[in-house]
């Protein structure tokens, strides 16, 4: 047995701790020596990968846009029947206190919104229909 202080936080602590597999002084002759031996251990068993869930399907006759990550909308900044150019900003998500914009992949008018603001999207799910 080793006696120890130890201090957390401000506060000591005085602590005995036995060290295995050394023989203290007093018993040495009273014991002798025993050698560790620990038992096999069975490996655990592999668990299958959960399946990723399907993105959700774009609308038919429609170019989706579709969310690049799991996140949050914070704003929708376009309308339906809107005209925008490519490189528009479509709407704000923020991920991890982090805010994304999603832009137009090109030209086109803004044919359905998916989305609202406040809603959880996961990753794939369709944000905006391009006409």
């Amino acid at each position: 047995m080793k006696k120890l202080r130890i201090t957390i936080n401000g506060n000591a602590y005085d602590v005995e701790v036995e060290v295995l597999g050394e023989v203290s002084k007093s018993s040495a002759s009273a014991a002798a020596p025993v050698a560790a031996v620990s038992a096999p251990v069975a490996a655990p068993a592999p668990v299958a990968a959960p399946k990723p869930a399907a993105p959700k399907a774009a609308p038919a006759g429609g170019n989706a846009v579709t969310s690049a990550l799991a996140a949050v909308v914070v704003s929708v900044d376009v309308k339906q029947g809107q005209q925008v150019k490519e490189g528009d900003k479509l709407l704000t998500l923020e991920a991890m206190k982090m805010n994304t914009f999603v832009f137009a992949p090109k030209a086109g008018t803004v044919g359905e919104i998916h989305v609202s603001a406040g809603q959880s999207v996961a990753e794939g799910d369709v944000l905006v229909t391009l006409a």
